[in-house]
């Protein structure tokens, strides 16, 4: 069969090749590609920037943000030939650590776990894929390609928990959420926003384009004013920051409302040095309580919860979310950035 692949390490390694049919384990279903979702992760193992190949192996298959249809499933498996399903990310270590032990690997400490399609397991970019009945998410039937926003809309989910997890050291009813970045992940915690009856303004540079009335259609506030001047109108209660950009986050970090709660979702590169008033931001955290967290990857809750969400969501501004589809046999085509884009999905 045909499967997305790279050399980890090698950025000119990128293709569709072939790889055996994937090997029948005792009770895993058996499933059909639908789509395939890329992101920042995956570009940048495209540029061979990281990522792990199996075990024994040169090659990783791509993907992580999956799509497909049962069409073997065991007996007593709970799962029916022809659901729509999305696959779990992250697998334990065999020897786990106290949150793993507790179905929380999400929070590994230890660091031995394994990704698909990202360190040391193969991901789901290929025409057909296993997956352990306790690792895959149904979909609702309705939201045919759509589906392929559940593992991005799970870490969105996981941050929104964190938060309100958070926020419960205290009475905690917020009214308003700032998100910085209207890309995929900006756009969905705006979405989960909403969902929650919160007061939503998203803050990105574009000022043209889809993003702008993306976040309008969802009845949310568009900025594209400086990052400060916007934390001094809104003293939002929470903020979830999804640029990664070293100055926003900096800016971020001071003029919420009194035990604010900050999460940080995206992740900066090294090597750039901002500045920053480091007795003032301590000075604001301890007087008022504020808090500061990060969040990355997700648990089968946090896939059920997205998979909820999505399913409730307007299907005509999901739609608009995917902003480019990639036939499998150009695969390539889709790891480079296009004018306009939001969301690339590889369709097989």
């Amino acid at each position: 069969m045909k499967a997305l692949t790279i050399r980890p390490g090698d950025p000119d390694s990128l293709g569709v090749t072939d790889v055996p049919e994937p090997h029948a384990a005792a009770g895993e279903l058996l499933v059909e590609a639908v789509a395939l979702g890329v992101c920042g992760t995956d570009r940048e193992i495209v540029r061979g920037e990281h990522g792990e190949a199996p075990e024994g192996s040169d090659r990783l298959v791509l993907g992580h943000e999956s799509l497909g249809r049962v069409v073997e499933a065991p007996e007593g498996s709970g799962w029916d030939v022809g659901a729509l399903v999305a696959g779990v990310v992250r697998r334990p270590d065999p020897v786990p650590c106290g949150a793993c032990a507790r179905g929380r690997f999400d929070m590994c400490r230890n660091g031995r776990f394994t990704e698909r399609g990202i360190q040391g397991v193969d991901g789901f970019g290929s025409e057909r894929w296993r997956i352990e009945p306790d690792y895959a998410v149904p979909v609702d039937d309705s939201l045919g390609t759509l589906g392929i926003l559940v593992e991005p809309t799970s870490v969105v989910a996981k941050a929104w928990e964190q938060v309100e997890l958070v926020g419960r050291r205290s009475w905690f009813e917020p009214d308003s959420v700032l998100v910085t970045g209207a890309g995929p992940i900006g756009l969905l915690a705006a979405l989960l926003g909403v969902q929650r009856g919160l007061e939503v303004h998203v803050l990105d540079q574009v000022t043209e384009g889809p993003k702008p009335d993306l976040v309008r259609a969802l009845g949310a506030s568009y900025h594209e004013e400086p990052v400060d001047d916007v934390m001094a109108a809104l003293r939002p209660e929470v903020v979830l920051e999804a640029t990664g950009a070293s100055s926003v986050v900096v800016d971020v970090l001071s003029g919420t409302a009194r035990y604010g709660v900050v999460c940080l979702l995206g992740v900066s590169p090294g090597g750039r040095s901002v500045r920053i008033d480091a007795g003032g931001v301590n000075r604001e955290f301890v007087l008022e309580n504020d808090a500061l967290i990060g969040s990355v990857n997700a648990h089968q809750g946090h896939f059920r919860a997205a998979a909820t969400a999505l399913a409730d969501a307007d299907r005509d501004w999901l739609d608009r979310l995917v902003t480019r589809r990639v036939p499998f046999a150009r695969a390539a085509e889709a790891f480079e950035p296009g004018p306009g884009d939001i969301k690339t999905v590889i369709e097989l």
